[in-house]
């Protein structure tokens, strides 16, 4: 588009500025301190107001006083709205009269069609984005836009354009709507075999087994209990040692109460398990090691000036996605650093959970052969013990719809919604016997294997779907999409009489008219 010519495009299209055939205008804040201004009948748009389509209403209002004491404008039906801030180049065709606010400028084309000069910014809006300047928030002024190129088509192929575009997207619309109706499905199925499988009804229960074969087998309540009882005593045995080291004499068993058991499960209103399974919690079944079950390190405890390019990688909670781990896009801490926050380090295999979200609970396995990490202020990491839970077992009870239940329950907060480690260690895990859960964990990955390979389908069809809507975009506008017509004026004529209209006596006359016309209001 840089450079273009008329002779790059057909017979009888122009290529000019936006600002040469169009009146560009932008809208303005009325003082925020002023109650009286706002909350009136006049719809007021913001960018986020715009969605790249119709806009028949806006998420706030002014008053008629609003209006007259700020830089808000009046911006008539049919008029294309487009962002300058921030969101450079959304878009939006407003069906009703309203005002704006000075992050939009507009302008109502006619008789330059106004879903042609739509899409044509849709197709531009990459290069406009890449003209945008500022630091925190890149912007673009109405210069800008009026010295950007615009390729104008003949008056009649503009409509021709936009009905083929239409016709176009309209099919493409239909094809993402049923990907998107494939992708909810399969994120059904996936829930439904995750819920299968913690109701014991994805594969024979142990039990079960057990009778049909005639031998005995050890329930999840005796293996846990064995655990615990286990871990009790190693903890007493390295006490023992210690006050014999120091010397200290043993006059009863009251140092015994020092020991602080691992917090079991709040089980109120939960269903019953299969034969042989129990309820166990995250402390229950974490690893009998200090810092086994915890969270990242409190934010002035690692700051962002203590991020280096490498050494030891962190773990933030967008590394973490409830069907892989995202190692994309790290920050690393030096080793030093890393040794002081020994207590929140991660290693392979490691189950990770986000405590924050819509709700938290997204979980995945820090990767086997990963270096050790250190996890941020937002992540719980879970180090299970080998003998209590298989850990994709673990990993699949914690991503199924009975734990999510729970999660949603304890999930705590209103602009940003998290759970607690204490509340979390009271989530109530369903805990099959060793051998049940060495056959449950294959037969999930094999049936989820079957929705990773459709997803991975509808993940690229979508992809080509949004390739061929620029692919469309840029075809119209190259001249490609519809036949051209020798009998069409040719573009160069439309732009002259524009230029004629702007310079008559009766031009701002109907401008003015048409501005009083569009005096918005909330009905």
């Amino acid at each position: 588009m840089r450079g273009a010519s008329s002779d790059d495009y057909p017979p009888g299209w122009a290529v000019t500025t936006l600002g040469t055939p169009l009146t560009w205008g932008s809208g303005g804040t009325p003082l925020r301190s002023r109650a009286e201004y706002y909350d009136g009948d006049i719809p007021w748009a913001i960018i986020g107001d715009l969605s790249d389509g119709p806009i028949s209403k806006t998420s706030s209002f002014i008053t008629e006083l609003g209006l007259r004491e700020s830089a808000a404008k009046c911006v008539p039906p049919g008029s294309v709205l487009l962002a300058m801030y921030g969101s450079i180049g959304k878009l939006g065709i407003n069906s009703i009269p309203l005002t704006t606010n000075q992050a939009i400028a507009f302008t109502h084309p006619s008789p330059i069609d106004a879903e042609y000069l739509f899409y044509y910014l849709m197709s531009a809006r990459s290069e406009l984005i890449s003209r945008g300047k500022g630091g925190t928030q890149s912007n673009i002024s109405q210069a800008v836009i009026k010295a950007f190129p615009f390729v104008v088509a003949p008056q009649r192929e503009q409509h021709r354009i936009v009905e083929a575009i239409e016709s176009y997207f309209t099919r493409l619309d239909d094809a993402v709507a049923t990907l998107e109706r494939v992708q909810r499905n399969l994120k059904r199925y996936r829930a439904s075999v995750l819920k299968a499988a913690v109701e014991g009804r994805l594969v024979p229960t142990e039990a079960e087994l057990a009778r049909a074969e005639g031998r005995d087998y050890e329930p999840a309540s005796v293996l846990l209990e064995r655990i615990l009882a286990e871990r009790r005593g190693r903890w007493e045995e390295a006490e023992l040692a210690k006050m014999k080291a120091k010397g200290k004499p043993l006059k009863d068993d009251r140092w015994k109460a020092k020991y602080k058991e691992p917090v079991a499960p709040d089980t109120t209103g939960l269903p019953e398990l299969p034969e042989g399974w129990c309820w166990a919690g995250p402390d229950q079944v974490a690893a009998h090691e200090e810092y086994a079950l915890g969270i990242g390190p409190f934010g002035s405890n690692l700051k962002v000036s203590d991020y280096r390019d490498d050494g030891v990688p962190l773990v933030f909670v967008r590394n973490i996605r409830s069907e892989r781990f995202d190692n994309g896009d790290q920050h690393h801490l030096t080793h030093a650093k890393a040794s002081e926050l020994a207590p929140h380090i991660v290693r392979s295999g490691d189950i990770l959970v986000t405590k924050m979200g819509e709700p938290p609970g997204d979980a995945a396995i820090y990767p086997p052969g990963s270096p050790d990490g250190v996890i941020t202020a937002d992540c719980i990491r879970l180090r299970n013990h080998p003998s209590v839970s298989r850990t994709r077992y673990l990993l699949f009870a914690i991503r199924s719809p009975l734990f999510r239940d729970q999660i949603v329950r304890i999930t705590k907060g209103v602009a940003q919604k998290k759970v607690s480690l204490a509340r979390f260690k009271n989530i109530a895990l369903p805990l099959a016997p060793r051998a049940e859960q060495d056959r449950i964990a294959p037969e999930i990955d094999r049936l989820l294997s079957v929705a990773d390979v459709l997803e991975k389908t509808t993940e690229q069809e979508s992809r080509r779907l949004a390739r061929l809507r620029q692919s469309i975009l840029k075809w119209a506008f190259e001249g490609r999409l519809v036949n051209q017509d020798p009998t069409d004026e040719p573009a160069s004529r439309l732009l002259e009489r524009i230029q004629a209209d702007r310079k008559s006596p009766n031009s701002k006359a109907r401008r003015r008219r048409r501005r009083a016309r569009a005096r918005p209001s909330k009905a």
